[in-house]
């Protein structure tokens, strides 16, 4: 006669304890690489970018001017070069990493 889901999970769990192994590894137990935060950080900034590009479009459809009034009121902040470089530098950071980084990968 077959036995019910529950005795073979019960059975494989006695025997996972009684062998005193770990279910599965833990991020700990890995050595941390140079390739290995380079995937992390291309897999971050590729979310990044999609998320951007989705919510920048979402703006573009719902708002209710168009692009150039939404210019003239940033240019309006007077906000100081420094300012304005400095978030140039952190919009272009992630795409560039992301660009460089794919074509290292394909190559």
């Amino acid at each position: 006669m077959g036995s019910t889901a529950r005795e073979e999970m019960s059975r494989f769990w006695e025997k996972n304890t009684r062998s005193n192994r770990p279910v599965s590894p833990h991020v700990t137990i890995y050595k941390w690489s140079l390739p290995m935060a380079m995937s992390i950080t291309h897999r971050g900034t590729g979310v990044a970018l999609s998320l951007g590009v989705s919510l920048f479009g979402l703006a573009a459809l719902l708002l209710p001017e168009s692009f150039p009034h939404y210019l003239a009121q940033v240019r309006a902040l007077s906000l100081g070069p420094a300012l304005l470089c400095s978030a140039k530098f952190l919009l272009a950071l992630p795409l560039s990493y992301h660009t460089w980084n794919g074509i290292r990968h394909l190559v």
